[in-house]
C-alpha cells in the first residue's frame, strides 16, 4: 500500500511539471502612467520616442505594458487633479516632464516611483536630495539648462554683430526658470551683454511684454526652459519674433518649430528614449531612491533657415 501511494505521489510530480507553459500564472502586465502638461499633438514626437525605448527593451504595448496617458493641454493649473487621477489608478511608475509636472507629482504621492524625462536643475528645485543618491520616489534626468545659459548668448551673439542688449523672457513662479534666469544673468554679465528682465506669469501677460521688449529696442530674445506659460504660446511669440526681426534662441526645438529661429539643449529624443531605461529598471525591482539621476550627453542646435531668411539673419 505504502508503495502504491509513493508512485501515485510520484506520478502526480511529474504531471504537474509537465504542465503547458500557457497554463501557468500570466505575468503581470505593467501599468505606466505618463504625465504632460502641453497637447498631445505637441508632445507626440517625444511620446513615440518613449515608447521606442521601451520596445528595445523588449516592451510589448498592450501586451506587457499599457500606458495611462494624461495631458494638461496646456491648462497647468488642471496638473494636481491629473496627477491625483494617476496616483487613484495605482500605476507602477510615473513618467513626467517639466518641474511643475513633477512637483504636482510629488506632492501626491511619496511612494509611487515618478521618472523625470527631463528637468532643469532636480537638485535645486528640491525634487532629488542629490544626482548621486535622489533619496525618495523620484529620480531620472536632469536638462541641465542654466549650465548651458552661457552658450546660448554666445550663439545669438554669433548671428547678430554687435549685439548688446538680450530680452529674457521668464516665468519668476517657476523654480526651474529662475535658476535659468540667474545663470543667463550671469554668463550676460562675462559676456558683456545687457540682460532685460521680461516677467511673464500668465498668458495675459504676453502683450504687455512684447510691447516692453520692442520699447527697450532689444536686439535678440532667449527663453529658457520650464516656462509653462511660454510653451503653451510658443506660436504667437515665434510669431512676434518673426514680425519685429528679432534673432531669437530656444532650449526646445519645437520653439523652432513654431517659427523660432534657434534652439539649444539636449536631444529631446535621446532624452525620452533614455527614460524608458529608469522605468525598466524600476519594474524590475530598483527604488528610485537608489538610481543616479543621468545628466544628457546628446546636444542639439537645432536652426529654422526659413526665419533665418524671412528676418534677414546670415547663419555663419
Amino acid at each position: 500500500m505504502r508503495k502504491e501511494f509513493i508512485c501515485l505521489a510520484l506520478s502526480t510530480m511529474l504531471l504537474a511539471l509537465g504542465l503547458p507553459v500557457e497554463a501557468q500564472q500570466p505575468k503581470k502586465i505593467a501599468k505606466i502612467g505618463y504625465l504632460v502638461p502641453s497637447t498631445a499633438a505637441a508632445h507626440a514626437p517625444n511620446l513615440e520616442a518613449f515608447r521606442q525605448g521601451l520596445r528595445e527593451l523588449g516592451y510589448v504595448e498592450g501586451k506587457t505594458f499599457v500606458l495611462e496617458l494624461r495631458y494638461a493641454e496646456g491648462r497647468f493649473e488642471r496638473l494636481p487633479e491629473l496627477a491625483r487621477e494617476l496616483v487613484g489608478l495605482k500605476v507602477d511608475v510615473i513618467v513626467a516632464n517639466s518641474d511643475v509636472t513633477i512637483a504636482a507629482l510629488k506632492r501626491e504621492t511619496r511612494t509611487i516611483p515618478i521618472v523625470m524625462s527631463s528637468s532643469t536643475d532636480p537638485v535645486a528645485t528640491g525634487l532629488v536630495a542629490s544626482l548621486a543618491r535622489p533619496g525618495g520616489n523620484v529620480t531620472g534626468l536632469s536638462n541641465m539648462s542654466p549650465e548651458l545659459s552661457g552658450k546660448r548668448l554666445e550663439l545669438l551673439r554669433e548671428v547678430v554683430p554687435g549685439l548688446s542688449r538680450v530680452a529674457h523672457l521668464w516665468n519668476p513662479d517657476v523654480r526651474g526658470n529662475v535658476l535659468d534666469y540667474t545663470a543667463t544673468e550671469g554668463a550676460a554679465r562675462s559676456l558683456r551683454l545687457q540682460l532685460l528682465s521680461v516677467e511673464v506669469l500668465r498668458a495675459e501677460d504676453l502683450d504687455r511684454a512684447f510691447s516692453e521688449i520692442t520699447k527697450e529696442r532689444a536686439q535678440a530674445l532667449i527663453l529658457t526652459g520650464s516656462n509653462p506659460v511660454a510653451f503653451g504660446n510658443r506660436g504667437k511669440i515665434a510669431s512676434f519674433a518673426q514680425s519685429n526681426r528679432l534673432p531669437s534662441i530656444y532650449t526646445s526645438t519645437v520653439y523652432v518649430d513654431a517659427g523660432g529661429l534657434m534652439s539649444y539643449g539636449p536631444s529631446s529624443h535621446d532624452t525620452f528614449r533614455r527614460a524608458a531605461t529608469f522605468v525598466d529598471k524600476i519594474l524590475k525591482g530598483a527604488k528610485p531612491a537608489d538610481l543616479p539621476v543621468e545628466q544628457p550627453t546628446k546636444f542639439e542646435l537645432v536652426i529654422n533657415l526659413k526665419t533665418a531668411q524671412q528676418i534677414g539673419v546670415t547663419i555663419p
